[in-house]
């Protein structure tokens, strides 16, 4: 096998290894292992996971997984040695003095690739290396004699880039009726001819096709609360109906979701219903995301030509090679690895996207290549549009990116509808908040970077040439100057605030630190106190803020006013670019106008009578005992109201499922959190139960001997029960804190075993990744919090033991505390709890094959929160040494439930 003579360098928990430019591997002290790195560059993979592992940030070298995003744009590989093995046909290192080897076979044969004449992505290839060669990029100059100058002039990407075309608003859908014997019919065809037929599966999917049947009054759509167990195949159970419909109606059905791995899941399955194009070359399955999930092409330019600086200039440069091969552009959860960003230490890949709705629309030079654009007109012809929970909410409400309105919706992951609802109906009047629309408005200030223009900029020629209209910008620029500015926390501090804005988060600072009831324990987290009992200088200062912000407001609403006058009666001076920014100012306007209404609508309240329908809170963000943000905040009892009014009524059809969607066999708490209460009339109920086997291949293990609060202890457990069950474990913590601390007490040894371990908020690897990397390993485990509870679909081997280091107790919050009070006190609770519970222990059984563990480290787990669990999964209470030879032996047969005292039928109080 062929190797790159160039020196490699592995470090994993369990040491670290060097292989010379001419053969030869040998052990070293990481010491030494940063000053070789030093002396001269090494091949690595993962330079910033290295870098952790040997406690030197600034390591740097011939990254693998740089090279093979520039050789390979748009493919996936796991960032691993095993996964670049995977990846390019090479054996798995036995071990970890074998990866070094592995590394320079694997770069080896990735520039043997570049040489080939059936490189697809050769195309831009040598343009990009020239630019990546002034950049310093450490592979260039290894690359170069590997890439032959092509004998033309290779395109600039942005001119490669394709088009979008304009198309007709499509027609309004017909109404049809679709009987069971199509959804039937449908669904075998899914399944495939000679699958096996499963019950539950077809009356699921004949409950579904019951939303998608004509309205019969208005503000009143067809609801549908489907619970699904987990291997029923509701992914295709609603599938069939939906297509059978859209085909019918020629009209459009919305699946949302609440994790970009179900989007992916969704994108696979669909195309057994739909074909990846139709005959005049349009597609009929669309995934939408908002607009900050995709790659903005003036963005990336402004990158390319100066914008960026160092490692930053050479992440763009990828990223640009990505742009050119990439299916849609996605760059959050779509096919740009998501390991790239990190390699790179910084932000940079957020600075790329939208991130704070400046875009110009018409008025950007790459709008007919755009990305978001793109997908915007094609979600609007399409029969499937895969978009997520907060998307089809903000459509709902503000109709905005040229979408139709969501008219037939499902909710998948519906268990997640009322969090979801939660955040985008909210309002929060913070410092950071407020600095971005000062921004939006006046622009970047003195010394900052970037292409980020104010009003006067954006809107040049109506200030030029529209008196009414240049009034309107003028006065929003000098209200906007009462808005906080760059250095405001550090005012604070200092207690010099300046502005009415930055005096009232002054005083919301004052007031929070004055009833932090923590003593100073808890100075590394935020800190919170109810928006009641204000004193009168508060209020004052409430009013004034709230006088700044309608200044800045009304005149936005006139300019918005006078720009749809010009837009619908252009004058002669206004030109297609004055149109086309005009257009793109319009819904930028919109989105602020609102946003400062929201604002001054809390502020009004405050001094006030309590508005039940609110729940308002002062707030000090920290983290590490450092301030990052001050503000006020609200939200509303019930986001389920808003969610109705603004979602649910305009709607024909609609259906929320899941797994865990009701509590148990009560319907009560899925009605409350569906917003089905706000309408008239009953929603439909459907139920399918899960198909495996849960008595025979789980068992839930409470070990009653790790005492809460005793760290050494818990290390301990996690430690041996991954040893036990020789990796595969997904360990899972309510508190970061306590997440690192196990981590790292326990990733050596665990290492020195052969048994990798990884963690969210300790590597520098992006959640995505990390579960990428835990799928692709059986003999790895994984620790993380809440995103890992229910947003990880690893079937198989690779996962066989879920632990959890307590049980997941409601954060006691504000708002929590209200929603607590108004529904039902400790039941509320026990409700969160067991619905949690319930989406963790999901992770265990993935499909009918899989079997393991699902461990709970608490001495006083309450009995009447074991509902949360399969009906017949067997439940015992055992000490730490009987669960971990159950775990060892892979148990879970209930006529072999002798290793620990049956279950305590008395309540258990949480200590």
């Amino acid at each position: 096998m062929p190797s790159l003579a160039l020196p490699a360098l592995h470090a994993s928990h369990a040491g670290t290894w060097l292989r010379g430019a001419d053969g030869g591997t040998r052990g070293l002290g990481k010491g030494e292992a940063v000053m070789a790195a030093a002396d001269t560059p090494l091949l690595m993979v993962n330079a910033p996971l290295v870098a952790t592992r040997l406690g030197y940030p600034d390591l740097s070298g011939l990254d693998l997984l740089e090279l093979f995003a520039f050789i390979h744009p748009a493919q996936f590989v796991v960032p691993t040695p095993r996964g670049l093995a995977h990846a390019l046909g090479l054996e798995d290192p036995a071990s970890d003095d074998q990866v070094p080897a592995l590394l320079q076979q694997a770069a080896a044969i990735l520039l043997a690739r570049c040489e080939a004449d059936d490189w697809a992505e050769r195309e831009g290839a040598w343009s990009a290396l020239q630019s990546l060669a002034k950049l310093r990029w450490p592979w260039a100059q290894v690359l170069a004699p590997h890439i032959r100058q092509p004998q033309r002039a290779e395109k600039w990407l942005f001119s490669r880039l394709p088009e979008w075309e304009e198309t007709p608003e499509r027609a309004q859908p017909g109404q049809v009726a679709i009987d069971e014997f199509e959804i039937e019919a449908r669904l075998q065809r899914l399944t495939g001819e000679g699958a096996e037929q499963r019950e539950g599966q077809r009356l699921y999917s004949r409950e579904a096709g019951r939303i998608f049947a004509p309205r019969g009054k208005r503000s009143a759509p067809h609801m549908l609360l489907a619970q699904a167990g987990t291997g029923i195949g509701k992914t295709l159970g609603y599938l069939a109906p939906a297509s059978v419909w859209a085909e019918k109606s020629q009209g459009t059905v919305w699946v949302s979701t609440y994790t970009k791995n179900l989007q992916r899941q969704l994108r696979r399955e669909s195309s057994r219903a739909w074909p990846a194009t139709r005959p005049d070359g349009s597609r009929p399955v669309v995934v939408r995301k908002g607009r900050e999930n995709y790659l903005c092409l003036l963005n990336l330019e402004d990158a390319l030509q100066g914008g960026f600086g160092g490692r930053a200039a050479i992440l763009a440069q990828l990223v640009a090679r990505w742009a050119a091969y990439s299916s849609d552009g996605d760059m959050i959860g779509g096919d740009l690895p998501g390991w790239l960003g990190t390699l790179f230490r910084n932000r940079a890949i957020r600075s790329l996207t939208d991130q704070r709705g400046e875009c110009v629309y018409a008025g950007c030079p790459h709008y007919r290549k755009c990305f978001i654009e793109r997908a915007a007109r094609a979600s609007a012809q399409a029969d499937l549009v895969i978009a997520n929970h907060a998307l089809v909410m903000i459509n709902a409400a503000r109709g905005r990116d040229h979408a139709q309105r969501p008219t037939r919706i499902v909710f998948d992951e519906g268990h997640h509808v009322f969090e979801a609802a939660d955040s985008t109906f909210a309002a929060a009047l913070t410092g950071q908040e407020a600095i971005e629309l000062r921004r939006w408005v006046l622009g970047p200030e003195r010394g900052s970077r970037g292409r980020r223009r104010g009003l006067s900029a954006r809107l040049a020629d109506i200030s030029s040439y529209d008196e009414e209209g240049s009034k309107a910008i003028a006065a929003a620029c000098h209200a906007a100057e009462a808005l906080p500015s760059t250095g405001w926390l550090q005012r604070l501090a200092e207690g010099e605030p300046s502005g009415p804005v930055e005096e009232l988060l002054a005083a919301v600072r004052a007031v929070t630190y004055a009833r932090d009831e923590s003593g100073g324990q808890e100075a590394g987290y935020g800190i919170e106190t109810e928006a009641a009992q204000l004193d009168g200088d508060f209020v004052e200062r409430a009013q004034e803020a709230a006088a700044a912000l309608a200044a800045i407001r009304l005149p936005l609403i006139r300019l918005g006013l006078r720009l749809e006058a010009l837009f619908e009666d252009a004058p002669d001076w206004l030109d297609a670019q004055g149109r086309a920014r005009i257009e793109g100012a319009r819904h930028s306007l919109a989105w602020r106008v609102d946003t400062l209404a929201a604002w001054e609508a809390m502020l009004g309240r405050m001094g006030g009578p309590a508005d039940p329908d609110f729940v308002d809170w002062l707030a000090v963000d920290r983290s590490d005992a450092r301030e990052f943000d001050i503000g006020l905040h609200r939200h509303f009892l019930d986001p389920m109201k808003p969610f109705a009014k603004v979602v649910l009524e305009p709607a024909h059809g609609v259906m929320l499922t899941s797994a865990t969607l009701r509590d148990g066999e009560d319907w009560d708490s899925a009605l409350a959190r569906s917003g089905a209460l706000h309408l008239d009339g009953r929603p439909l109920l459907a139920s399918a139960e899960s198909p495996f086997d849960y008595a025979n291949r789980a068992e839930v293990l409470i070990v009653t001997d790790v005492k809460k609060g005793d760290l050494a202890g818990l290390a301990g457990a996690y430690a041996r029960l991954i040893e036990a069950s020789g990796g595969g474990v997904l360990g899972l913590f309510t508190a970061i804190r306590r997440l690192r601390a196990v981590h790292g007490r326990i990733a050596d040894r665990l290492a020195r075993a052969g048994l990798p371990l990884y963690a969210q908020h300790v590597d520098p690897i992006d959640t995505g990744t990390l579960v990428d990397i835990f799928r692709d390993d059986p003999q790895a485990s994984l620790l993380g919090t809440d995103a890992l509870r229910d947003g990880v679909d690893v079937p198989g081997h690779s996962l066989r033991c879920v632990v959890m280091e307590q049980v997941p107790w409601p954060k006691p919050g504000i708002l929590h505390r209200a929603r607590r009070a108004a529904g039902g006190g400790s039941a509320y609770d026990d409700r969160i709890i067991r619905a949690r519970l319930a989406q963790a222990f999901g992770r265990l059984i993935r499909s009918s094959g899989d079997s393991g563990h699902f461990v709970v480290l608490s001495p006083a787990f309450p009995s009447r929160l074991l509902s949360a669990f399969p009906s017949g999964t067997p439940v015992m209470r055992l000490t730490l040494d009987e669960a971990l030879q159950r775990v060892a032996a892979g148990v879970c047969l209930p006529g072999k439930n002798t290793g620990g005292p049956a279950l305590r039928e008395e309540e258990q109080e949480r200590d």
